[in-house]
């Protein structure tokens, strides 16, 4: 790990000592710390200004209670959170998490990543995260409706499409953000359709939301390919994790004319040498929410593993699943089978000590905050559409994606060149982002 200049040293003690056990939170600080301590060299204005200290705590934390009764008529308890980060671009902006390892610090680190990615998606929109250590696994529709709209009964109050703008993350998808929508719709007698992204279709949805964190993490790899003057064509690939991300990383990169020979999910990873078929993984996990392991019931010619799905030989490795799921045993593994690009599709899916190892032996790196930044780009577009009472294709909204998503890689690239750190998609993506932000935020004064 780099060793931070005595400035920037300081301030990261300083977030320590703040914020203490958050152990994701320091580690997303850290690695934009990293980074930026090139620009404070440059422009001593952020520093004077505090911009940094500023960047690192949270405009509104926010937690509470949600009660709510499970199928027996039993009360439940569980703890809701929205952290309201930097809103010097706009709106906030960010997901729901709902998921038991939920706390503080996850919400923390999630929502300090968010302002980054969301600025250099270059569209109007601040960063926030929030969530709950509810589990939906398991539970009926009728208990996730009731949680639903408990949480939603207390987090309206801070919420507006010119204030907070939530959408859906881990546990959260199209079936909880109607039920929330819902609960906001009815306690506010209002049909404020951009206060909520991630809509179906039929009420004030996007076109390509589904699709577009999986599509634009393949769009910024199809970047960082052709910067070496190669393609998809014939690369074997991985992708961790079955979700949403997952099974649209899968498609876009089949399309782009890669295999991806492996997926996973917390139970193990299938390997399929003809590579993944997506119809069938789509019905297992979209239709009946089953387990990858089903996927040997169609096809009896794949295998199933409860090892690591980065011990399969590949070309390029999509993660896809959760935080800190990558770590140094399986970069070097990754490095030693010929791996050459890895793109984080999740938030922070690879450790420090694994990152170091892959860019150490020359694989190409990209962060999360730029590969997986397709989500609330389109998140963005999905506002827009809401604010114009109008409805896009999904080609020309894919079209957007791919563009905001290919000006993201160009914008990193250029800004790694202009520090004298050219390739380095880790402090490219971190400098881009900071500076844009901060610029916002000395434009704005001490607020």
């Amino acid at each position: 790990m780099p060793v931070l200049d005595g400035n920037l040293q300081d301030l990261y003690e300083e977030v320590l000592r703040r914020n203490p056990g958050e152990g994701e939170f320091h580690q997303a600080v850290r690695e934009v710390f990293d980074s930026i301590g090139h620009v404070v060299v440059k422009h001593p204005e952020y520093a004077d200004a505090a911009i940094i200290q500023r960047l690192c705590e949270p405009e509104r934390q926010i937690i509470f209670r949600v009660p709510w009764t499970d199928d027996q008529g039993r009360v439940q308890i569980n703890r809701g959170f929205r952290v309201e980060f930097n809103s010097a671009l706009g709106p906030y902006k960010g997901g729901l998490r709902f998921h038991p390892s939920v706390y503080l610090g996850i919400v923390k680190f999630l929502g300090f990543e968010q302002i980054f990615k969301n600025a250099l998606t270059g569209l109007p929109i601040g960063g926030g995260k929030g969530g709950s250590d509810f589990d939906p696994k398991g539970r009926s529709d009728a208990e996730i409706m009731r949680f639903c709209q408990s949480f939603m009964t207390e987090l309206y109050r801070h919420l507006g499409e010119y204030t907070d703008v939530p959408a859906g993350d881990i546990g959260v998808g199209g079936r909880e953000i109607g039920y929330l929508f819902g609960q906001y719709k009815r306690i506010t007698n209002r049909y404020e359709s951009g206060v909520l992204t991630g809509k179906g279709l039929s009420w004030g949805g996007s076109q390509v939301r589904t699709e577009a964190t999986g599509y634009g993490t393949v769009f910024f790899v199809d970047e960082m390919l052709k910067a070496k003057g190669e393609s998809f064509d014939g690369k074997r690939v991985l992708v961790s994790g079955s979700g949403n991300v997952a099974i649209y990383a899968i498609e876009k990169v089949h399309a782009l004319g890669g295999k991806v020979v492996a997926c996973s999910d917390s139970t193990g990873f299938i390997l399929d040498e003809n590579g993944i078929d997506l119809e069938t993984l789509k019905d297992i996990k979209e239709v009946k929410r089953g387990r990858v392991s089903d996927y040997l019931d169609v096809h009896p010619n794949a295998t199933f593993s409860s090892n690591s799905i980065w011990d399969v030989p590949a070309d390029i490795a999509l993660p896809c699943a959760t935080q800190n799921e990558l770590n140094e045993t399986h970069a070097l593994t990754l490095v030693n089978n010929g791996c050459k690009v890895v793109a984080e599709g999740a938030n922070m899916p690879t450790t420090p000590e694994g990152i170091a190892i892959l860019t150490k032996a020359g694989v190409q790196f990209a962060p999360g905050k730029a590969a997986n930044a397709g989500g609330v780009a389109t998140s963005a577009l999905e506002m827009q559409q809401n604010a114009s009472r109008d409805s896009w294709s999904f080609e020309h909204t894919e079209q957007r994606l791919e563009k905001i998503m290919r000006g993201i890689h160009g914008r990193c690239l250029e800004t790694a060149d202009e520090y004298d750190l050219p390739g380095d998609y880790i402090a490219g993506a971190n400098i881009a982002g900071f500076t844009h932000v901060a610029d916002a935020m000395l434009a704005l004064g001490l607020i």
